[in-house]
């Protein structure tokens, strides 16, 4: 694998990990990024181009000469204060696949989410269904990768699931906390993106689950023993945790979690009846890193801030 891929993404989560699989396998790698001056982890050894979701000609000739796209782009939750918004990446993530048409990329890897639907009373899943189609549409080979949840050393949720076991003294579950999630670790993730990424022309889409199925209710136990706190672990109506979550929130200057990410999570979205594709399983990496789990939380926000100011 020597030729150009093109990440979007390279400095955030998921994209940094598949750059750097890429970067082993002797690939040249580009990024398209809204952050071109956010700090750079590959020290130059990547290509960097801003979106350029206003300028049609300019992003497709930043896809120019590319062998596969991998486009983990999307917001994660709408913000108007922030100005950003699932509508705003449902309409630059098409712009993004009509100009890879128009430079001719060959194969994407598109990065979805489980149990996507058209039908979806969740903005989240309902965009993510809108863009499955359209790429399937769009005559270009493809490879859609749904993830239920993500961990890892950056990750969001679990490290603050295990800030909040380290700071209240008690933790709140949606409702029952029966409902079930399968997360899986985002190497192993990037790793199942570039092989998606090198195999042939044939369409395919892959539920990039882990190893372990937790309900929500063991996960939070599971993260509990590995720092090595007791909490009680406690049943409230979902308002009543959406509200301490805005709560955190305010204090962290954060939005840790919306009513839709709790309505899917309740939902039983972040499960399916698939194989696993990773094989890291978190107990056993949540028991490693146990020690620094938690210990500082992770704001969305933040890291959105860190980035803008760079640019």
């Amino acid at each position: 694998m020597s030729d150009l891929h093109v990440v979007t993404g390279a400095f955030g989560y998921s994209g940094k990990y598949i750059a750097a699989r890429l970067l082993e396998a002797g690939c040249r790698v580009r990024t398209l990024t809204n952050s071109t001056r956010r700090a750079n982890p590959f020290e130059g050894r990547i290509d960097v181009h801003p979106f350029n979701f206003d300028d049609p000609g300019q992003l497709a000739a930043s896809l120019e000469g590319a062998s596969v796209l991998y486009n983990t782009y999307w917001i994660r939750f709408n913000y108007e204060r922030a100005g950003f918004a699932h509508a705003t990446a449902v309409v630059n993530t098409l712009k993004l696949f009509e100009a890879a048409k128009r430079a001719r990329v060959p194969r994407i890897v598109h990065v979805s989410i489980t149990n996507p639907s058209p039908d979806s009373p969740l903005e989240y899943f309902r965009g993510k269904a809108q863009l499955e189609r359209a790429l399937v549409g769009s005559g270009i080979s493809c490879a859609i990768l749904r993830p239920a949840v993500l961990f890892g050393r950056e990750d969001i949720l679990v490290n603050n699931i295990a800030w909040v076991l380290r700071h209240l003294p008690v933790f709140g579950v949606f409702g029952d906390g029966e409902y079930r999630l399968q997360p899986i670790h985002v190497d192993d993730f990037a790793q199942l993106a570039v092989r998606m990424g090198g195999q042939s022309a044939d369409n395919a889409i892959v539920d990039a689950i882990g190893p372990e199925t937790f309900t929500y209710r063991g996960l939070v136990e599971a993260i509990a023993s590995a720092i090595g706190v007791r909490r009680p672990v406690v049943s409230v109506p979902p308002a009543v945790g959406y509200r301490v979550g805005r709560l955190i929130g305010a204090l962290m200057s954060d939005v840790t979690i919306t009513r839709e990410e709790i309505s899917g999570l309740m939902a039983g979205l972040l499960c399916t009846a698939s194989p696993p594709v990773g094989t890291t399983k978190l107990t056993e990496w949540a028991r490693d890193h146990g020690s620094t789990l938690g210990v500082r939380y992770a704001s969305e926000l933040a890291r959105r801030r860190s980035a803008d100011s760079r640019r």
